[in-house]
């Protein structure tokens, strides 16, 4: 019983994708309800549980995407980069690599500026997928809290997953917070994390068909302590 129950979970967790390209199939609400309520069994810090969401379709969906968008396209709020510069070499390396693989499945040049922040903007109308969500926390809240969220959206993503839905999680949002704030009535307090975009895949799309690499077991552990 434990090995196929290790088998199912390995195969969620490895098949599990950031997906860029969604079929228009709306997802039952009722669905929506079982993945937030396994989501919140996550742990957190002395069970703070410091996450929110809003979840977001239809009409609110598409007006806050469009809006969004707008400002992308005007440049009317500053560009965002979540990484510090420089870069640590390694990670630097890996994002580099993700740049060339998604800007050769979607056929854009990695000089085509335009391009780039074409597909850039399809992020905020949450790549057209049904559902959009935005995820939020306390401002005073640390970066151990921030990991607590890390958390909780993971469950988000496996337990979509596990029902047939894809999902991209998405720092792009974050950028964004004064706007989003207005438009969804946020608390003076509550500060956007990330987003993400939920629906069912678009299977023919090429960008979903990246083949992201993972780093091999070495390079990332010490092993202490351990018989040979």
């Amino acid at each position: 019983m434990h090995s196929e129950l290790a088998a199912a979970l390995d195969d969620v967790m490895r098949s599990r994708k950031a997906v860029r390209a969604f079929r228009p199939d709306p997802v039952p609400r009722h669905l929506l309800v079982e993945i937030l309520e396994l989501a919140r069994t996550a742990p957190s810090n002395f069970n703070s549980q410091p996450w929110r969401v809003h979840v977001l379709a239809g009409k609110a969906k598409r007006e806050l995407g469009e809006a969004l968008l707008y400002a992308h396209e005007t440049k009317t709020v500053p560009v965002f980069s979540p990484f510090p510069q420089p870069m640590p070499e390694d990670c630097g390396a890996r994002v580099d690599d993700f740049g060339r693989r998604l800007y050769s499945a979607l056929g854009i040049e990695r000089s085509d500026m335009a391009g780039r922040a074409r597909q850039t903007g399809r992020n905020f109308l949450f790549f057209e997928a049904p559902v959009g969500m935005i995820f939020t926390i306390h401002s005073g809240l640390t970066k151990h809290s921030w990991l607590d969220c890390g958390l909780f959206l993971q469950n988000v993503i496996l337990a979509a997953r596990v029902r047939g839905l894809a999902t991209c999680p998405q720092v792009s949002f974050v950028r964004f917070q004064s706007m989003i704030a207005e438009r969804l009535k946020l608390a003076p307090e509550e500060l956007v994390t990330c987003g993400l975009s939920l629906g069912y895949e678009d299977e023919s799309a090429p960008v979903n068909r990246l083949g992201m690499q993972r780093e091999p077991l070495e390079a990332f552990t010490r092993w202490l302590g351990f018989e040979d």
